[in-house]
Protein backbone atom coordinates (compact mmCIF):
# COMPACT_ATOMS: atom_id res chain seq x y z
CA UNK A 1 0.00 0.00 0.00
CA UNK A 2 2.65 2.45 -1.12
CA UNK A 3 2.12 5.93 -2.59
CA UNK A 4 5.78 6.50 -3.50
CA UNK A 5 5.33 6.48 -7.31
CA UNK A 6 5.27 9.75 -9.23
CA UNK A 7 2.98 10.75 -10.81
CA UNK A 8 0.39 9.07 -8.58
CA UNK A 9 -1.67 6.24 -10.01
CA UNK A 10 -5.33 5.71 -9.37
CA UNK A 11 -4.41 3.23 -6.65
CA UNK A 12 -2.01 5.73 -5.06
CA UNK A 13 -4.69 8.41 -5.03
CA UNK A 14 -7.21 6.02 -3.50
CA UNK A 15 -4.79 5.04 -0.74
CA UNK A 16 -3.72 8.60 -0.03
CA UNK A 17 -7.31 9.83 0.20
CA UNK A 18 -8.95 7.08 2.21
CA UNK A 19 -6.30 5.10 4.06
CA UNK A 20 -3.25 7.30 4.73
CA UNK A 21 -5.16 9.12 7.53
CA UNK A 22 -5.56 5.73 9.27
CA UNK A 23 -1.83 4.97 9.23
CA UNK A 24 -1.01 6.66 12.55
CA UNK A 25 1.76 4.30 13.74
CA UNK A 26 5.33 5.54 13.19
CA UNK A 27 6.21 2.17 11.64
CA UNK A 28 3.64 2.71 8.88
CA UNK A 29 5.87 5.45 7.40
CA UNK A 30 2.80 7.37 6.24
CA UNK A 31 2.21 4.54 3.72
CA UNK A 32 5.09 5.92 1.66
CA UNK A 33 7.14 2.71 1.65
CA UNK A 34 6.70 -0.87 0.49
CA UNK A 35 6.73 -2.33 4.00
CA UNK A 36 6.09 -1.38 7.61
CA UNK A 37 8.18 -1.88 10.75
CA UNK A 38 6.71 -3.17 14.00
CA UNK A 39 8.86 -2.94 17.13
CA UNK A 40 8.75 -6.05 19.34
CA UNK A 41 9.86 -4.19 22.51
CA UNK A 42 10.96 -7.45 24.13
CA UNK A 43 7.57 -9.11 23.50
CA UNK A 44 6.40 -11.89 21.22
CA UNK A 45 4.51 -10.80 18.10
CA UNK A 46 1.28 -12.74 17.49
CA UNK A 47 0.09 -12.82 13.87
CA UNK A 48 -3.36 -13.76 12.60
CA UNK A 49 -5.16 -13.32 9.29
CA UNK A 50 -8.75 -13.61 8.11
CA UNK A 51 -10.50 -12.66 4.90
CA UNK A 52 -14.18 -11.91 4.40
CA UNK A 53 -15.69 -12.54 0.97
CA UNK A 54 -18.95 -11.28 -0.50
CA UNK A 55 -21.55 -14.02 -0.63
CA UNK A 56 -19.63 -16.13 1.93
CA UNK A 57 -19.05 -13.93 5.00
CA UNK A 58 -21.37 -11.07 4.18
CA UNK A 59 -24.29 -10.36 1.90
CA UNK A 60 -24.15 -8.31 -1.28
CA UNK A 61 -25.42 -4.88 -0.38
CA UNK A 62 -24.36 -4.99 3.28
CA UNK A 63 -23.43 -1.47 4.44
CA UNK A 64 -19.72 -0.72 3.87
CA UNK A 65 -19.18 0.51 7.43
CA UNK A 66 -20.27 -2.88 8.78
CA UNK A 67 -17.88 -4.65 6.40
CA UNK A 68 -14.95 -2.58 7.64
CA UNK A 69 -15.77 -3.32 11.26
CA UNK A 70 -16.32 -7.02 10.66
CA UNK A 71 -13.10 -7.41 8.68
CA UNK A 72 -11.00 -5.92 11.47
CA UNK A 73 -12.94 -7.34 14.40
CA UNK A 74 -12.77 -10.99 13.33
CA UNK A 75 -8.99 -10.63 13.49
CA UNK A 76 -9.10 -8.77 16.80
CA UNK A 77 -11.15 -11.67 18.15
CA UNK A 78 -8.31 -14.06 17.31
CA UNK A 79 -5.82 -11.82 19.10
CA UNK A 80 -8.05 -11.65 22.17
CA UNK A 81 -8.29 -15.43 22.37
CA UNK A 82 -4.49 -15.65 22.24
CA UNK A 83 -4.20 -13.19 25.14
CA UNK A 84 -2.59 -10.59 22.86
CA UNK A 85 -2.82 -6.80 22.85
CA UNK A 86 -3.46 -5.35 19.35
CA UNK A 87 -0.44 -3.71 17.70
CA UNK A 88 -1.53 -3.00 14.13
CA UNK A 89 -2.84 -4.50 10.89
CA UNK A 90 -2.35 -4.62 7.14
CA UNK A 91 -5.25 -4.53 4.70
CA UNK A 92 -5.82 -6.11 1.31
CA UNK A 93 -8.87 -4.79 -0.49
CA UNK A 94 -10.15 -6.32 -3.75
CA UNK A 95 -12.68 -4.00 -5.37
CA UNK A 96 -14.76 -4.22 -8.53
CA UNK A 97 -14.78 -0.44 -8.83
CA UNK A 98 -13.69 2.71 -6.99
CA UNK A 99 -16.86 4.26 -5.58
CA UNK A 100 -16.63 7.14 -3.13
CA UNK A 101 -20.08 6.39 -1.69
CA UNK A 102 -18.70 3.00 -0.63
CA UNK A 103 -15.08 3.85 0.23
CA UNK A 104 -15.79 6.91 2.38
CA UNK A 105 -17.95 5.16 5.02
CA UNK A 106 -15.75 2.04 4.82
CA UNK A 107 -12.58 3.99 5.60
CA UNK A 108 -14.29 6.08 8.28
CA UNK A 109 -15.57 3.02 10.15
CA UNK A 110 -12.22 1.24 9.78
CA UNK A 111 -10.45 4.27 11.23
CA UNK A 112 -12.88 4.50 14.14
CA UNK A 113 -12.37 0.85 15.07
CA UNK A 114 -8.60 1.06 14.57
CA UNK A 115 -8.48 3.96 17.02
CA UNK A 116 -10.90 2.40 19.52
CA UNK A 117 -9.06 -0.92 19.70
CA UNK A 118 -5.57 0.60 19.48
CA UNK A 119 -4.78 -1.28 16.26
CA UNK A 120 -3.53 1.17 13.59
CA UNK A 121 -3.24 0.51 9.88
CA UNK A 122 0.34 -0.33 8.89
CA UNK A 123 -0.03 -0.92 5.15
CA UNK A 124 -1.45 -3.36 2.65
CA UNK A 125 -2.60 -3.55 -0.95
CA UNK A 126 -5.54 -2.58 -3.14
CA UNK A 127 -6.41 -4.51 -6.28
CA UNK A 128 -9.22 -4.68 -8.81
CA UNK A 129 -11.25 -7.84 -9.28
CA UNK A 130 -14.02 -8.96 -11.65
CA UNK A 131 -15.23 -11.30 -8.92
CA UNK A 132 -16.77 -10.82 -5.49
CA UNK A 133 -15.62 -8.08 -3.14
CA UNK A 134 -12.93 -9.37 -0.76
CA UNK A 135 -11.40 -7.78 2.34
CA UNK A 136 -8.42 -9.47 3.94
CA UNK A 137 -6.71 -8.29 7.11
CA UNK A 138 -3.59 -9.55 8.83
CA UNK A 139 -3.43 -8.33 12.41
CA UNK A 140 -0.49 -8.23 14.79
CA UNK A 141 -0.58 -8.38 18.57
CA UNK A 142 1.85 -8.40 21.46
CA UNK A 143 2.21 -10.79 24.40
CA UNK A 144 4.96 -11.23 26.99
CA UNK A 145 7.56 -13.79 25.83
CA UNK A 146 6.12 -17.30 25.70
CA UNK A 147 2.71 -16.25 26.99
CA UNK A 148 0.52 -16.71 23.89
CA UNK A 149 -2.40 -18.98 24.77
CA UNK A 150 -2.66 -21.97 22.41
CA UNK A 151 -5.47 -24.36 21.54
CA UNK A 152 -3.28 -27.03 23.07
CA UNK A 153 -2.73 -26.94 26.81
CA UNK A 154 -6.16 -27.86 28.16
CA UNK A 155 -6.18 -30.71 30.69
CA UNK A 156 -8.78 -32.98 32.25
CA UNK A 157 -10.44 -31.15 35.10
CA UNK A 158 -10.31 -27.71 33.48
CA UNK A 159 -13.56 -25.78 33.35
CA UNK A 160 -14.81 -24.58 29.96
CA UNK A 161 -15.99 -20.98 29.60
CA UNK A 162 -17.46 -18.92 26.79
CA UNK A 163 -17.98 -15.19 26.61
CA UNK A 164 -21.17 -13.38 25.63
CA UNK A 165 -23.95 -15.35 23.98
CA UNK A 166 -23.91 -18.11 21.38
CA UNK A 167 -25.87 -18.41 18.13
CA UNK A 168 -27.00 -14.83 17.60
CA UNK A 169 -24.96 -14.37 14.43
CA UNK A 170 -26.42 -17.49 12.81
CA UNK A 171 -29.89 -16.19 13.64
CA UNK A 172 -28.94 -12.75 12.35
CA UNK A 173 -28.01 -14.21 8.99
CA UNK A 174 -31.35 -16.03 8.93
CA UNK A 175 -33.12 -12.76 9.68
CA UNK A 176 -31.28 -10.95 6.87
CA UNK A 177 -32.18 -13.75 4.46
CA UNK A 178 -35.84 -13.71 5.50
CA UNK A 179 -35.76 -17.23 6.97
CA UNK A 180 -37.78 -18.92 9.74
CA UNK A 181 -36.31 -16.73 12.48
CA UNK A 182 -37.29 -13.59 10.61
CA UNK A 183 -40.84 -14.85 10.20
CA UNK A 184 -41.12 -15.89 13.85
CA UNK A 185 -39.88 -12.52 15.12
CA UNK A 186 -42.53 -10.75 13.06
CA UNK A 187 -42.70 -7.06 13.95
CA UNK A 188 -40.17 -7.28 16.78
CA UNK A 189 -37.82 -4.87 15.08
CA UNK A 190 -35.55 -4.54 18.11
CA UNK A 191 -34.85 -8.28 18.21
CA UNK A 192 -34.41 -8.48 14.44
CA UNK A 193 -31.98 -5.56 14.46
CA UNK A 194 -30.01 -6.94 17.41
CA UNK A 195 -29.53 -10.33 15.75
CA UNK A 196 -28.64 -8.83 12.38
CA UNK A 197 -26.06 -6.62 14.09
CA UNK A 198 -24.42 -9.62 15.74
CA UNK A 199 -23.90 -11.11 12.28
CA UNK A 200 -22.71 -7.94 10.62
CA UNK A 201 -20.66 -6.40 13.44
CA UNK A 202 -19.00 -8.84 15.86
CA UNK A 203 -17.98 -7.73 19.36
CA UNK A 204 -14.40 -8.92 19.91
CA UNK A 205 -13.59 -9.54 23.58
CA UNK A 206 -10.22 -7.81 23.65
CA UNK A 207 -10.90 -6.49 27.13
CA UNK A 208 -10.60 -10.10 28.32
CA UNK A 209 -7.21 -10.77 26.72
CA UNK A 210 -5.23 -10.26 29.92
CA UNK A 211 -7.49 -12.57 31.92
CA UNK A 212 -7.18 -15.23 29.22
CA UNK A 213 -3.40 -14.86 29.20
CA UNK A 214 -3.20 -15.03 33.00
CA UNK A 215 -5.59 -17.89 33.69
CA UNK A 216 -6.55 -19.99 30.64
CA UNK A 217 -4.72 -23.20 29.78
CA UNK A 218 -6.14 -23.21 26.23
CA UNK A 219 -8.29 -20.82 24.20
CA UNK A 220 -9.58 -19.93 20.76
CA UNK A 221 -12.26 -17.73 19.33
CA UNK A 222 -15.59 -19.18 18.25
CA UNK A 223 -15.77 -18.44 14.53
CA UNK A 224 -17.08 -21.61 12.87
CA UNK A 225 -19.45 -22.76 15.62
CA UNK A 226 -19.11 -23.60 19.31
CA UNK A 227 -19.38 -27.36 18.84
CA UNK A 228 -16.81 -27.57 16.06
CA UNK A 229 -14.37 -25.13 17.61
CA UNK A 230 -14.53 -26.96 20.94
CA UNK A 231 -13.74 -30.17 19.07
CA UNK A 232 -10.65 -28.46 17.61
CA UNK A 233 -9.51 -27.28 21.04
CA UNK A 234 -10.01 -30.77 22.49
CA UNK A 235 -8.12 -32.41 19.63
CA UNK A 236 -5.18 -30.02 20.02
CA UNK A 237 -5.13 -30.58 23.79
CA UNK A 238 -5.59 -34.37 23.59
CA UNK A 239 -8.68 -34.40 25.80
CA UNK A 240 -12.45 -34.77 25.56
CA UNK A 241 -15.21 -32.54 26.92
CA UNK A 242 -18.67 -32.69 28.42
CA UNK A 243 -20.96 -29.70 27.90
CA UNK A 244 -24.14 -28.90 29.81
CA UNK A 245 -26.31 -27.56 27.00
CA UNK A 246 -28.76 -25.64 29.26
CA UNK A 247 -25.75 -23.69 30.56
CA UNK A 248 -24.82 -22.36 27.11
CA UNK A 249 -25.58 -18.61 27.25
CA UNK A 250 -28.29 -17.46 24.86
CA UNK A 251 -29.69 -14.01 24.21
CA UNK A 252 -33.38 -13.48 25.05
CA UNK A 253 -34.24 -13.56 21.34
CA UNK A 254 -32.34 -16.81 20.75
CA UNK A 255 -33.79 -18.44 23.87
CA UNK A 256 -37.30 -17.50 22.78
CA UNK A 257 -36.80 -18.97 19.30
CA UNK A 258 -35.49 -22.22 20.80
CA UNK A 259 -38.34 -22.41 23.31
CA UNK A 260 -40.85 -21.93 20.49
CA UNK A 261 -39.07 -24.63 18.45
CA UNK A 262 -38.41 -22.23 15.59
CA UNK A 263 -34.78 -23.34 15.70
CA UNK A 264 -33.01 -26.11 17.52
CA UNK A 265 -30.05 -25.68 19.82
CA UNK A 266 -27.92 -27.49 17.21
CA UNK A 267 -28.38 -24.53 14.86
CA UNK A 268 -26.99 -22.20 17.48
CA UNK A 269 -23.97 -24.23 18.57
CA UNK A 270 -22.92 -25.22 15.05
CA UNK A 271 -23.52 -21.86 13.36
CA UNK A 272 -20.58 -19.60 12.66
CA UNK A 273 -19.66 -15.95 13.23
CA UNK A 274 -20.11 -15.77 17.02
CA UNK A 275 -16.58 -14.42 17.58
CA UNK A 276 -16.77 -15.13 21.28
CA UNK A 277 -13.88 -16.58 23.29
CA UNK A 278 -13.86 -20.27 24.23
CA UNK A 279 -11.33 -21.14 26.90
CA UNK A 280 -10.33 -23.83 29.39
CA UNK A 281 -9.41 -22.69 32.90
CA UNK A 282 -7.83 -24.90 35.59
CA UNK A 283 -9.91 -25.20 38.75
CA UNK A 284 -7.50 -23.26 40.94
CA UNK A 285 -7.60 -20.32 38.53
CA UNK A 286 -11.35 -20.06 38.04
CA UNK A 287 -11.92 -17.51 40.81
CA UNK A 288 -9.19 -15.25 39.48
CA UNK A 289 -10.51 -15.58 35.94
CA UNK A 290 -14.04 -14.70 37.00
CA UNK A 291 -12.79 -11.74 39.03
CA UNK A 292 -10.78 -10.32 36.13
CA UNK A 293 -13.62 -10.93 33.67
CA UNK A 294 -15.94 -8.93 35.90
CA UNK A 295 -13.38 -6.13 36.13
CA UNK A 296 -13.09 -6.16 32.33
CA UNK A 297 -16.86 -5.96 31.94
CA UNK A 298 -17.06 -9.15 29.87
CA UNK A 299 -19.73 -11.74 30.66
CA UNK A 300 -18.35 -15.28 30.91
CA UNK A 301 -20.27 -18.51 31.50
CA UNK A 302 -19.08 -21.94 32.59
CA UNK A 303 -20.62 -24.52 30.25
CA UNK A 304 -18.79 -27.74 31.10
CA UNK A 305 -15.40 -29.26 31.58
CA UNK A 306 -12.55 -31.15 29.98
CA UNK A 307 -12.18 -34.86 30.70
CA UNK A 308 -9.66 -37.55 29.85
CA UNK A 309 -10.20 -39.18 26.46
CA UNK A 310 -10.07 -38.52 22.75
CA UNK A 311 -13.73 -38.78 21.78
CA UNK A 312 -15.65 -35.81 20.33
CA UNK A 313 -17.21 -33.41 22.87
CA UNK A 314 -20.46 -34.61 24.44
CA UNK A 315 -23.39 -32.18 24.62
CA UNK A 316 -25.87 -33.19 27.32
CA UNK A 317 -29.44 -31.89 27.59
CA UNK A 318 -31.29 -31.03 30.80
CA UNK A 319 -31.95 -34.73 31.42
CA UNK A 320 -28.34 -35.77 30.90
CA UNK A 321 -29.01 -37.25 27.47
CA UNK A 322 -26.42 -36.72 24.78
CA UNK A 323 -27.48 -34.73 21.76
CA UNK A 324 -26.78 -36.35 18.41
CA UNK A 325 -25.37 -33.48 16.37
CA UNK A 326 -25.61 -33.80 12.58
CA UNK A 327 -22.86 -31.23 12.14
CA UNK A 328 -20.41 -29.51 14.46
CA UNK A 329 -19.64 -26.30 12.60
CA UNK A 330 -19.69 -24.29 9.43
CA UNK A 331 -17.15 -25.44 6.84
CA UNK A 332 -15.95 -23.64 3.70
CA UNK A 333 -15.30 -26.92 1.87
Amino acid sequence: MSTASNPPSGEDSLIARYFRPLATAPGAFNLDDDAAALKADGEDIVVTTDAIVEGVHFLAGDPPDTLARKALRVNLSDLAAKGATPAGFVLTLALRAVEEDWLKPFAAALGEDAAYYGCPLLGGDTVSTPGPLMISITAFGRVPPGKMVHRAGGQAGDRIFVTGTIGDAALGLDVLRGGPAAAALGNDEAARAALASRYRVPMPRNALARAVRSHASAAMDVSDGLAGDLAKLCAASGVAAVIDVPSIPLSPAAASLVARKVVGIETLISGGDDYEILCAVPGDRVDGFLREAKQAGVAVTAIGGLIAGTSPPSFLDAHGRELALKRLSYSHF
